[in-house]
């Protein structure tokens, strides 16, 4: 086999010369030949990775297409679920609490601890509001879920205690229907000794001096004569009933019963009087839940007739002078 030899013109000789190549000429050659190929070569992996799909983009792609399914799935069983817990929470504020003379929850505290809640380490990826929205969403569904079924535990305990419960509940009158009337009730009300409108915060049953007052239910005796937390009233009694309820009874003539005292639903606490802010004999009634003064009208259920009770409510809601 011939070998190649390059020759080069030379104008001072005019002729042709053997060109001898060095070993740093064969060198450059071969790198300059290496480098073009690893470039030539690259070019043809990225060309070839645009047009062409690996085996391993298929499988990534495939699952992706999966996982985008399935999330849309979930979405639909998440507004399902989230639908059942909603009915759940209006029956158990509407129904079961309500029943049992408990206070609804409220929906803040449902979502309590989600609201502000901080997220930004779901941000940067290409789906990232469809995560940080699901996410949001199973938050807020856990937490409502859990307050949820606390509130069932609590119902539960309730209704197990029901007749208890129902022995404690403020439900009859103070005084015998027959043996007084009802004057003022609940609301503003202009007030017969210091001359002005104010809020009445319980109902005045007006009736004889010396006439019987009873404890409208179970409970234990908190305040039974004159005491500066109760000043105003004159001689009272504060029952406390449990399950957030008090009742008092206030401007009696005198108690008959103690400090500490457990009495039960019909049991006499004392008699009428005029004692305190009073402009005549009568029974100044107040029921308390939870520390807030609520309307005494809706706590007669137990003493009278549907129609009677209609008669009662239609008289406490008369606007006039209260006598306390």
């Amino acid at each position: 086999m011939k070998k190649h030899h390059t020759y080069k013109f030379n104008p001072h000789t005019l002729s042709y010369e053997k060109v001898k190549t060095t070993f740093a000429d064969k060198l450059k050659k071969v790198s300059f030949s290496a480098a073009f190929g690893v470039v030539l070569g690259v070019v043809l992996m990225v060309i070839g990775m645009r047009v062409f799909e690996s085996p391993r983009q298929k499988r990534l792609e495939r699952e992706l297409d999966v996982m985008e399914r399935q999330m849309a799935n979930m979405r639909q069983v998440m507004k399902r679920n989230e639908a059942v817990l909603a009915d759940l929470e209006n029956r158990d504020n509407s129904i079961y609490r309500t029943l049992l003379q408990a206070e609804p929850i409220t929906d803040s505290v449902r979502r309590a601890g989600i609201l502000g809640q901080s997220y930004q380490d779901l941000d940067g990826y290409d789906h990232s509001d469809v995560i940080k929205l699901t996410t949001k969403r199973l938050d807020d569904f856990t937490k409502r879920l859990y307050v949820q079924s606390k509130s069932f535990d609590e119902v539960y305990k309730m209704a197990s205690t029901k007749k208890e419960r129902l022995d404690h509940v403020p439900a009859i009158m103070p005084l015998r229907k027959n043996s007084c009337s009802i004057i003022s009730g609940f609301g503003e009300r202009y007030h017969p000794i210091l001359h002005y409108r104010r809020m009445h915060t319980g109902i005045d049953l007006s009736a004889k001096t010396g006439t019987p007052i009873y404890a409208t239910g179970d409970g234990t005796v908190q305040v039974a004569g004159r005491s500066d937390d109760l000043a105003g009233y004159g001689i009272a009694v504060l029952v406390n009933h449990g399950y957030g309820y008090q009742t008092l009874y206030g401007h009696m003539s005198d108690v008959t019963v103690r400090h500490g005292q457990k009495v039960k639903r019909g049991e006499l606490l004392g008699h009428v009087g005029s004692t305190g802010l009073a402009s005549g004999p009568h029974c100044h009634y107040e029921v308390w839940l939870n520390g807030k003064k609520v309307n005494p009208i809706y706590y007669f259920f137990n003493d009278l007739t549907p129609q009677e009770y209609e008669q009662v409510i239609e008289a406490a809601n008369q606007e006039n002078q209260c006598l306390s």
